[in-house]
């Protein structure tokens, strides 16, 4: 009989059911690893095996302590093995009978808006457009939503201003193909260790390459800084408004949006915004030498790639926060180049797929 992953009821996975190695995605942060899934019967024992895909172009075969142990949480100790009502096990049949009783219940008496569906970001895109098909083509309610939306929401609103739409200007392999990488607000070393190991590699195959990380705090992300701007939390556009006011000031901007600027939407607007914003620089709390060497990094290298995360989303002006990003890379033709964007990276490895269908 074969050896079998266990719980305290009953077997969950049988490994001799795997003939072949399966391909898939690690479930867990928005990188977004490839992970291959294997029978280990040809070392003698009979298990799940997990490994990094070595042709996946997020992390060519590399996975985290997270991504390595995905084969322990495939035994279901401490999980429900079958639905509980009232901390009563049930069988399907009469616990979906309940679930539907309760949505009609509460749609007769409050009607089809009282009903919300929270999913998550780490399901598939497939599950996505099932539970839409429920909410809003069966229960009638536009009340879906995933956790993505939390990490992204202010992203997804900055790209639709800067593009009209929800896209993301730049791939992975930009990141290492840049010559100046700025982190804002994201510790990339714990929360995406991958791309960070990427980077590191990169840097020490090509010192040149400029590693600038904007946080408040001192991370583990700040050991490869050649700059780290020590920034006092809610400035972030501040700084982000003075990059675009030195860009403008210093001929930095592509000549052709200038001569253009009342047919450029947003572009005078902004530009007087800057301006503005370049009077506060003090608030940042950053000495005027820091800022004039991360404004003279951004201005004068071709190629730059900014990553930001959690620290710029999570605010209530992270919009405008993103924005301020995007906008020196349009205003400098930094974007939809090699090696060049502004990127936003999550914690949830399907949170496109999320806002997507839950749109």
């Amino acid at each position: 009989m074969p050896n079998m992953i266990k719980n305290h009821h009953h077997p969950i996975i049988d490994s001799t059911l795997i003939t072949h190695d399966i391909n898939t995605t690690c479930p867990y942060c928005g990188v977004g690893c490839g992970v291959t899934v294997s029978n280990s019967t040809k070392h003698s024992s009979q298990a799940v095996l997990v490994n990094g895909d070595k042709n996946h172009p997020a992390n060519f075969g590399k996975l985290c302590i997270k991504g390595k142990n995905l084969a322990d949480t495939l035994d279901n100790n401490n999980r429900l093995m079958a639905p509980k009502i009232n901390n009563k096990e049930q069988k399907w049949s009469r616990t979906l009978d309940f679930v539907a009783s309760k949505i009609n219940q509460s749609i007769e008496e409050f009607g089809k808006e009282s009903i919300g569906f929270y999913v998550s970001g780490q399901l598939l895109t497939e599950d996505y457009y099932v539970a839409n098909k429920l909410m809003k083509g069966f229960i009638g309610s536009g009340n879906i939503d995933t956790n993505s939306r939390l990490c992204m929401s202010s992203a997804v609103s900055a790209h639709k201003r800067a593009f009209g739409e929800d896209i993301v200007p730049m791939s992975y392999s930009d990141i290492t193909k840049a010559d100046l990488i700025v982190l804002a607000g994201s510790n990339l070393a714990w929360c995406h260790p991958i791309i960070y190991q990427r980077i590191r590699e990169e840097k020490s195959r090509r010192p040149s390459l400029t590693i600038v990380v904007i946080d408040p705090r001192v991370t583990a992300s700040t050991e490869l800084a050649d700059l780290h701007l020590q920034i006092k939390a809610g400035q972030d556009v501040i700084l982000l408004n003075g990059l675009l006011n030195y860009l403008d000031k210093h001929g930095f901007i592509d000549q052709t949006l200038l001569t253009s600027v009342d047919k450029v939407s947003g572009l005078k607007q902004a530009l007087k915004n800057a301006k503005e914003d370049s009077l506060l620089l003090e608030n940042t709390g950053l000495s005027p030498k820091v800022i004039d060497e991360f404004y003279q990094l951004f201005a004068n290298t071709d190629k730059v790639v900014t990553l930001f995360s959690q620290g710029i989303n999570q605010s209530k002006q992270g919009t405008d926060q993103v924005n301020g990003i995007i906008n020196s890379h349009l205003v400098t033709n930094k974007i939809g180049k090699i090696g060049c964007g502004a990127f936003s990276i999550t914690g949830q490895p399907n949170a496109m797929g999320g806002e997507k269908s839950a749109l």
